[in-house]
């Protein structure tokens, strides 16, 4: 066993050792009532799953094999009903201002029952994230405004996220690997804004989103350093959805092609450029859109991790049931010992999926995106003040100055090495709980034998839907070598990465 000075020695020798500790490092500062927030969130989880998801989980999988180009809009309403879509709006813009690390714990109840109708619900978030992470407060109130009021009255508008292209892959979605791909949607300047053509693939939600946040490049031949952020409503010229992907998995949530077919886009939907970038940081374009981009990865690939561990647990439950009922040579099946041994390595790796991503968000609430609103004060303050008190802020995020002061704090001055814990800690999360979540569908089929090939049990549908983790927000093979990249690389000068 290591010694605690062999331990010390070992983390001068390798500083970014010490980001194995960053839950000890947050827990004093963790604010009690987001605790007790969390708990009350996983209950009304609990509420949805059993009012709403198990019993139409299997039912609904089955209509999209039927019909595949079914579209989720009764379900959309129903999350609506439930304040679902605006749960972890903050309250600044209007919503109900929920902690966003809970949406993980959400994510990984709601998960744990039916994958696909979760991503109905946590989809929008993703959206939501890449607002939030751009900074433009102008923008991002306008949008989030008006999903508030579309679940208000009962008309849900969602917001998609655009970045995978047709022959781009995982390439496009990093920028260390952009200047790789073939990306092809390419945004040219004209006066009032930004004339789009091009394609984005994959994309979840597509056909029912009211909003599209997406990237496009003004110079192909050199998409890292030339990469913006642009907002589209679906009702506007030249944009239109296309193919409808027949999925294997999680195919409640529809998977869109997107297109752009000289489709303008106004100044006033422009989320991030160069210009925008200009006005308010010090640094490069292409240094602020890594940051950004690192930002919103850090907190859509913890909440993935989430999904994974809630697959991982339903297999679980679904495994022990099963075991509990029925008889092998004459005794139970859980009383066999084989049996016995399977379901305790299911249980480890349903604790060690959640330990995964609790560590990921830790990290986003210490030292990413979260740290601010995590802090004891801004958190009181942001729980305890009525919405009239933030319906009086409205003016002032459409100004510059919230904008400018949000910008400088993290896309400007945050320390690059605090950025990389967080991409390397939550791409780390997203790999392990993704695999666990597979590995763990696939141990119950093992258990359960011909009866886990049965649609009616649920158990097929968890593995369809489990592998599809492993390649969205990243591939875990591209998701490994970020994981170097920002934990290990480094400690180690000689280190190079993504240089073949």
């Amino acid at each position: 066993m290591i010694s605690c000075r062999e331990m010390q020695g070992l983390i001068q020798r390798f500083p970014s050792f010490e980001n194995s500790f960053i839950g000890l490092e947050y827990a004093p500062r963790l604010p009690g009532a987001m605790v007790r927030e969390t708990r009350e969130l996983v209950a009304y989880a609990r509420k949805f799953n059993e009012k709403v998801v198990r019993p139409n989980s299997l039912a609904l999988d089955r209509l999209t094999h039927e019909n595949p180009g079914y579209l989720p809009h009764d379900l959309m309403k129903t999350i609506a009903d439930w304040g679902l879509y605006t749960m972890w709006v903050p309250k600044i813009f209007g919503g109900k201002g929920k902690n966003l690390p809970s949406a993980a714990a959400f994510m990984e109840e709601l998960s744990s029952a039916c994958v696909g109708i979760a991503n109905v619900m946590g989809v929008t978030y993703l959206g939501l994230t890449s607002l939030l992470t751009s900074f433009n407060m102008r923008l991002t109130s306008r949008v989030l405004r008006d999903v508030i009021e579309g679940e208000r009255s009962g008309r849900p508008r969602l917001i998609d996220f655009a970045i995978t292209e047709p022959i781009a892959g995982t390439d496009a979605e990093d920028m260390d690997l952009v200047d790789r791909g073939r990306v092809i949607t390419r945004a040219e300047k004209v006066n009032g804004g930004y004339l789009v053509n091009g394609r984005k693939v994959f994309i979840s939600m597509g056909h029912v989103s009211e909003w599209t946040v997406f990237y496009a490049y003004t110079d192909l031949k050199k998409p890292s350093q030339t990469m913006i952020g642009l907002v589209v409503k679906n009702s506007a010229r030249g944009f239109s959805v296309g193919r409808h992907e027949d999925k294997m998995g999680q195919r409640v949530c529809p998977a869109s092609e997107i297109i752009f077919e000289d489709c303008f886009i106004p100044d006033d939907q422009v989320l991030i450029d160069g210009e925008r970038i200009r006005k308010f940081t010090r640094k490069t374009p292409a240094e602020v859109m890594m940051r950004h981009i690192d930002l919103l990865a850090s907190s859509s690939k913890a909440g993935v991790c989430a999904i994974g561990t809630g697959v991982a647990r339903g297999a679980l439950e679904d495994a022990l049931k099963f075991a509990s009922t029925t008889e092998v040579r004459g005794r139970l099946l859980i009383n066999h010992q084989w049996a016995q041994g399977m379901l305790a390595e299911m249980y480890k790796n349903v604790v060690l999926g959640r330990l995964a991503y609790q560590e990921a968000n830790y990290a986003n609430c210490s030292r990413g995106v979260y740290d601010m609103l995590q802090m004891k004060p801004v958190f009181y303050y942001l729980k305890l003040m009525p919405p009239s008190y933030f319906r009086m802020l409205e003016p002032m995020l459409n100004g510059d100055l919230a904008t400018w002061a949000m910008s400088k704090m993290y896309l400007d001055l945050k320390k690059q090495e605090n950025i990389d814990c967080c991409a390397g800690m939550s791409a780390l999360a997203k790999v392990a709980g993704t695999d666990i979540g597979m590995k763990n569908c696939q141990l119950a089929m093992d258990l359960m034998g011909e009866a886990g090939l049965r649609q009616a049990n649920g158990m097929e549908k968890r593995l369809r839907d489990a592998k599809l983790l492993q390649i969205y927000e990243g591939s875990n093979q591209m998701n490994r070598l970020i994981t170097f990249k920002g934990l290990i690389a480094p400690s180690v000068p000689q280190a190079r990465v993504f240089e073949q």
